[in-house]
């Protein structure tokens, strides 16, 4: 058995060959390759996402954009509605006004007509007025029927003067009698027979006018103050 050693130089200048440089350059090649399309691949991605981003900020922008405005218009629009409800409430309020003191006026003047009228006969001819009753009620009785007309002292006189030309006018006997009432306001009269009888009364007649009135123009109701 050959136990020498034998010993050589170790090849530290080795020169590849030109097959091993092509294999690593082919290699280094397609990892650059792979690492590009990588990076292609990340850059598309990041783009995609910064689009979808930007589109979704543009949309909520505008969105937020829309919902500022359509705020705005319905502030805009519920403080117009606020401005014409108060200048409506206004103008009814006028109105009511209005027609209150129209109607209030009128019922007083018709009231102040109605007052004037209902007196009138007896104011401006109470004598004309007492013997207008007499002849209604001479045509509600017989012929011959005992009367007793009643007035105001200050009345005889006027009223005698007339029944006697009442009488002078009248073939008929005319049962009629005179009697002082102080009682009685000037101008009224009570015509009293057995089975009736008849009154003049201006102040009941112009009550019952006025309440008349008063039932088909009631006085306005006016409003307290809050």
């Amino acid at each position: 058995m050959d136990l020498s050693f034998s010993t050589r130089p170790f090849g530290f200048d080795r020169v590849f060959t030109a097959r091993e440089a092509a294999r690593t350059v082919e290699h280094d090649s397609l990892s650059q390759t792979i690492r590009i399309e990588a990076l292609e691949d990340e850059i598309a991605h990041l783009r995609r996402t910064q689009n979808e981003e930007l589109a979704r900020a543009r949309a909520d922008g505008f969105q937020a954009g829309m919902d500022a405005a359509r705020n705005d218009r319905e502030t805009a629009l519920l403080a117009a509605l606020d401005a014409l409800q108060a200048g409506v409430e206004g103008i009814t309020e006028e109105r009511a006004g209005f027609q209150a003191d129209t109607a209030r006026e009128a019922a007083e003047l018709v009231m102040a007509v109605a007052e004037h009228l209902a007196g009138h006969p007896l104011l401006s001819s109470p004598a004309q007025a007492i013997d207008d009753a007499i002849g209604r009620a001479l045509s509600q009785v017989a012929r011959g029927t005992e009367m007793t007309v009643r007035v105001n002292p200050d009345m005889a006189a006027q009223i005698e003067e007339r029944i006697a030309q009442r009488q002078a006018n009248d073939r008929r006997r005319l049962n009629l009698h005179i009697a002082h009432d102080a009682t009685l306001a000037p101008g009224d009269a009570r015509i009293e027979w057995d089975e009736g009888g008849l009154t003049l009364d201006r102040a009941a007649r112009e009550a019952a006018v006025l309440r008349e009135l008063g039932n088909l123009f009631p006085a306005p109701q006016v409003a307290e103050a809050a």
